[in-house]
C-alpha cells in the first residue's frame, strides 16, 4: 500500500455500529464488563481507548513498524523511552537537538544516575569516543533542530550493533512521509505529533513506534503505569490531520525549497541551513535516507546581529512569531531565546546555534506571498 493510501486508511475502519466513515470519539473513562475480567478488549481508558488505538495502528503503519503508542505530548513520549533505562546507564546524543529534550536529559533524568554525552553525530569518530559498556541508548535527531544537520542513521545503527544499546530517532522534522528510520535499523521512532502529523496547530501529543514485540510491551507498561496518555478528542484530530499528511508535506517541501533558494540569494543573508542545499554538509546522506527535504530551515543575517534578527522577527506579517512548527501556517522563531533557551550558550555555540539565528517553519501558503513577506521583513 502506498503512503498516501496508508495515511487515509491504515488502522481505521468504518464504525461497525453505524457505518460512520470517520473514527468515532470514544469519550468514555471506563467500559462495561459482562463478567469480572470478561470484556471486549477495553477495560479502562488510561489503558485502552478505541480512538487512540486506531491512531496508534495508523502511526505504526506509516512508519513501517508494528506497534504505535501515543502519549500526552512529545516530551511524555521521550520520558517513557528514558524510563527504559536504569541508574548507571549512558546515552550518546546529538549535541544539536531540541531544547526540551536537552532539558529533560540534563535536568530530570541525569538526577537519577543516567549519564548523557552530547556529540556532533555527523562525525562517527566522536560517537565512537563515547561508546563503552554502559552505553544503552543512542539518541538521534535528523534533520536536527534548529541547525538542520543530517545524521547518518544507518551509520549509528552500525555503531550500535556491537553494544547493548538501542537507537532512537526523533523523526518529527522529517515525518514518515520523508524518512523511515525503522527501515534503516533503528529500534524506536519518536514523534512530537503536535507538529507535522497533527499539522493544524490544534493539539499536543507524542508517539513511539517500534517493530519489536518485547520492546513495545515495556513501553505499553510505562504508558499505562505512568498514565501520560492523550484523550480521544485529540486522537480524533490527529487522525483527521494525518489523512492529508502526504499532500501537506509535499507542499511544505516545495515551499521550503523556494524559500531556501530565495534566502540563499539574498544580499543580507550570510548562511541558510536547509537539507536540500547541495553545498551543505550532509546533503548526500540526506539524499539517500530522505525522499525530500522538508519545510524547516534556519538562516543567519550578515553581521550576525541579534538586534537585526529581532527586527526581522518583529517585522513579519505572514510568518507568525511563535514556538512550535509543522502547522499549515508559517511560523518564525528565535531558538536562542525560545525553543532552545534551556541549553547553555556555550553548548549552543558548539553546534553553531548563534544568538542571531532565525528558524522558519515554512507552511503551505503560496510561496510567492511568503517570499514577499521575507523581502519586506529583511528589507
Amino acid at each position: 500500500m502506498k503512503f498516501g493510501t496508508k495515511a487515509i486508511h491504515a488502522g481505521v475502519a468504518p464504525d461497525p455500529s453505524t457505518g460512520a466513515i470517520m473514527t468515532p470519539i470514544y469519550q468514555t473513562s471506563t467500559y462495561v464488563q459482562s463478567s469480572p475480567g470478561k470484556h471486549k478488549g477495553f477495560e479502562y481508558a488510561r489503558t485502552q481507548n478505541p480512538t487512540r488505538l486506531a491512531l496508534e495502528n495508523n502511526l505504526a503503519a506509516l512508519e513501517n513498524g508494528k506497534h504505535g503508542r501515543c502519549f500526552g505530548s512529545g516530551m511524555a513520549a521521550i520520558d517513557a523511552i528514558l524510563k527504559l533505562l536504569k541508574p548507571g546507564d549512558e546515552v550518546i546524543s546529538t549535541n544539536d537537538l531540541y531544547g526540551g529534550t536537552y532539558r529533560i536529559f540534563t535536568k530530570v533524568f541525569q538526577n537519577y544516575g543516567i549519564k548523557f554525552h552530547f556529540v556532533p553525530m555527523n562525525d562517527a569518530s566522536k560517537i565512537k569516543e563515547k561508546i563503552n559498556a554502559q552505553t544503552k541508548l543512542f539518541w538521534v535527531e535528523t534533520p536536527t533542530n534548529p541547525m538542520m544537520s543530517i545524521v547518518d542513521i544507518q551509520q549509528v545503527v552500525d555503531l550500535a550493533k556491537n553494544t547493548e544499546a538501542m537507537v532512537v530517532v526523533d523523526n518529527t522534522f522529517a515525518t514518515p512521509y520523508l524518512q523511515n528510520p525503522l527501515d534503516l535499523g533503528a529500534d524506536i521512532v519518536v514523534h512530537s505529533i503536535t507538529k507535522y502529523l497533527g499539522g493544524h496547530s490544534d493539539t499536543v501529543m507524542g508517539s513511539t513506534v517500534v517493530k519489536d514485540d518485547a520492546l513495545d510491551e515495556k513501553l505499553a507498561f510505562i504508558q499505562n503505569s505512568c498514565g501520560a496518555v492523550p484523550g480521544p478528542q485529540d486522537c480524533f484530530l490527529v487522525l483527521r490531520g494525518i489523512k492529508t499528511l502526504h499532500v501537506r508535506m509535499q507542499r511544505h517541501c516545495e515551499n521550503g525549497r523556494k524559500v531556501a533558494e530565495y534566502l540563499k540569494g539574498h544580499s543580507k543573508v550570510a548562511q541558510v541551513y536547509w537539507p536540500g542545499l547541495k553545498d551543505l554538509p550532509g546533503y548526500e546522506i540526506a539524499s539517500q535516507q530522505m525522499r525530500d527535504f522538508g519545510g524547516m530551515l534556519s538562516f543567519v543575517l550578515k553581521g550576525d546581529s541579534i538586534e537585526e534578527a529581532f527586527k526581522v522577527l518583529e517585522n513579519f506579517k505572514l510568518f507568525a512569531l511563535a514556538e512550535s512548527l509543522g502547522g499549515v501556517e508559517s511560523l518564525a522563531g528565535h531558538p536562542a531565546s525560545m525553543t532552545h533557551a534551556s541549553i547553555p550558550k556555550e553548548e549552543r555555540m558548539k553546534a553553531g546555534l548563534t544568538d542571531s539565528l532565525i528558524r522558519l517553519s515554512v507552511g503551505i501558503e503560496e510561496a510567492e506571498d511568503l517570499i514577499a513577506d521575507l523581502e519586506q521583513a529583511i528589507g
